[in-house]
């Protein structure tokens, strides 16, 4: 394996590594030896590939997104019903989302700006559609996000409390048909 490559790969583990560490803590909270140790690379090549904390993050985002639109490319000729499938699949695969966009959220900064130019405003346009208004459209589109997700999110409570492995492919192909029913009933 050449240099580069070795180089990439460890930028990719560094990034993966970057979205536990900031989906487990927080961005103030995530430290970048944390992230290292994760990745299982220095503290060095860590600030080699991302300058900042904030650069990194925003390629762990970037991670985060690129992997929803694999699943769900925000297209506006989309049904809901296959939006709904596909955040929900998405969620089950990736739980840590759920954190990582939390915390993303609860703070008024240039990430959540940044954040929502780069990713959420086209996933709003197509979750919202066109066809409602703006109240509709704000409740749709968190009631199909945070429904999507909450289930994986909490996984150990889900499993305590039901029985369930919520991550099977059984209770996952059941939680979105239920909210298929929910939010995109068929006509």
């Amino acid at each position: 394996m050449s240099r580069a490559e070795q180089r990439e790969q460890s930028r990719e583990r560094i990034i993966d590594a970057a979205v536990q560490e900031f989906a487990d803590h927080g961005f103030e909270a995530a430290g970048t030896r944390a992230i290292a140790t994760r990745a299982g690379v220095t503290q060095g090549l860590v600030t080699y590939h991302f300058p900042s904390k904030d650069e990194l993050w925003r390629a762990a985002a970037d991670r985060i997104f690129g992997r929803l639109d694999e699943l769900a490319p925000p297209e506006a000729d989309a049904s809901d019903a296959a939006i709904i499938r596909a955040h929900v699949e998405f969620s089950a695969r990736y739980p840590e989302v759920f954190h990582f966009m939390v915390d993303a959220g609860r703070h008024d900064d240039d990430r959540l700006r940044w954040l929502i130019e780069e990713h959420l405003d086209r996933r709003f346009a197509v979750i919202a559609g066109s066809q409602r208004t703006k109240t509709q459209a704000a409740h749709l589109y968190y009631a199909v996000v945070g429904a999507s997700s909450l289930m994986f999110a909490v996984a150990p409570e889900c499993r305590a409390l039901t029985g369930r492995d919520p991550a099977s492919a059984a209770a996952v192909r059941a939680h979105a048909d239920l909210l298929v029913d929910a939010f995109a009933p068929s006509v």
